[in-house]
C-alpha cells in the first residue's frame, strides 16, 4: 500500500490573477500610471506581462479569439484592502497626470468614489476590471434600499448600492428621478437636497445635462445646515465640472438655516 502524502496548508500561498492584453503598450500606460512597475515583459514568441504595485501582483497574456475589450467581461480579480479611499486618491492622481484627466467612462476608467465608499473599480485598456474592495465591506446588500429607511431615504440608499456596487448609473439615475417625484413632497429638505444632488452628479456622469440647471437652481432654494450642505456639496464634487455651480453659477446652496 503506497504511503499517503500528507494535507498541508502553507500560510504564505499568493494567487496572481492572469488577464487577456488586447492593446500592450496602452495597458503598460495605464498600469504605470497607477504606480505598478513593469516586472517581466515579453511580446514574442509569445505574450506575457507581470507588473507589480505593493503586494498587487497582475499578469497578461493573449486574449482568446474573437475577444472584444469594448464588453468589459475579459478577466478581472478583487483586490481586498483595509482602506479604499487612499488607493482611490493616488489612481485619481496618477490618472490625472497620465491622461490630464480623470477617466470615468469607458475604456480605461477608475470609477467615481464618495466619501464612506466601500468600493471601487478600475477598468484597464483591454476590458478587464480590478474591484478594490474594503476589507470591512458589509456581507450582504439588501437591493432595492435598506428595508430600515423609508420613502426618498431608500430611494437613495437604492441608488447607493447601483452606483458603487453594479456599476449603473442609468439605473440609479432613473431609480432618483422616479423617488424624487413620488417622494419628494414629503421628503425631508436635506434627503430632497440629496437627491437633487445625486441626480446632477450622474446626468453629468452620463453626459446628460439637460435638466441640471433646473435641478441646481431648485437646489440653491432648499435651506440646509452647514453639516447638511457639507453633505450635498460631497455628492456634487463628484463631478468636477460643477465647481463653478458650487461657487454660484447658477446656484447656490442656502446655509441660512445655520
Amino acid at each position: 500500500m503506497p504511503d499517503t502524502v500528507p494535507e498541508t496548508t502553507y500560510a504564505n500561498e499568493t494567487t496572481v490573477p492572469l488577464l487577456p492584453c488586447s492593446a500592450v503598450q496602452e495597458t503598460l500606460d495605464f498600469y504605470q500610471a497607477l504606480g505598478f512597475e513593469v516586472t517581466y515583459r515579453q511580446t514574442k514568441p509569445y505574450l506575457y506581462l507581470a507588473l507589480r504595485r505593493g503586494g498587487i501582483d497582475v499578469h497578461f497574456g493573449r486574449p482568446p479569439k474573437g475577444y472584444d475589450p469594448d464588453r468589459q467581461d475579459g478577466g478581472g480579480c478583487l483586490v481586498l484592502v483595509d482602506a479604499v479611499a487612499p488607493y482611490h486618491a493616488a489612481f485619481t492622481r496618477g490618472l490625472r497626470a497620465a491622461y490630464g484627466k480623470v477617466p470615468v467612462s469607458g475604456r480605461p476608467q477608475i470609477t467615481r468614489f464618495r466619501p464612506g465608499q466601500s468600493r471601487f473599480t478600475l477598468v484597464d485598456p483591454s476590458g478587464n476590471s480590478l474591484i478594490f474592495i474594503q476589507r470591512d465591506e458589509p456581507a450582504e446588500l439588501e437591493y432595492g434600499g435598506s428595508r430600515k429607511l423609508q420613502g426618498l431615504a431608500k430611494t437613495l440608499d437604492n441608488a447607493r448600492i447601483l452606483r458603487e456596487f453594479k456599476n449603473d448609473d442609468r439605473a440609479a439615475f432613473r431609480a432618483v428621478r422616479s423617488g424624487l417625484r413620488r417622494h419628494g413632497p414629503q421628503a425631508r429638505d436635506v434627503e430632497r437636497a440629496l437627491a437633487l444632488a445625486v441626480l446632477v452628479e450622474l446626468a453629468t456622469a452620463l453626459d446628460e445635462p439637460g435638466e441640471t440647471e433646473e435641478w441646481l437652481r431648485e437646489l440653491g432654494t432648499i435651506r440646509l445646515t452647514e453639516a447638511e450642505r457639507r453633505q450635498v456639496e460631497g455628492e456634487l464634487r463628484n463631478a468636477e465640472r460643477l465647481e463653478e455651480w458650487l461657487t454660484g453659477e447658477p446656484a447656490t446652496l442656502d446655509t441660512s438655516a445655520d
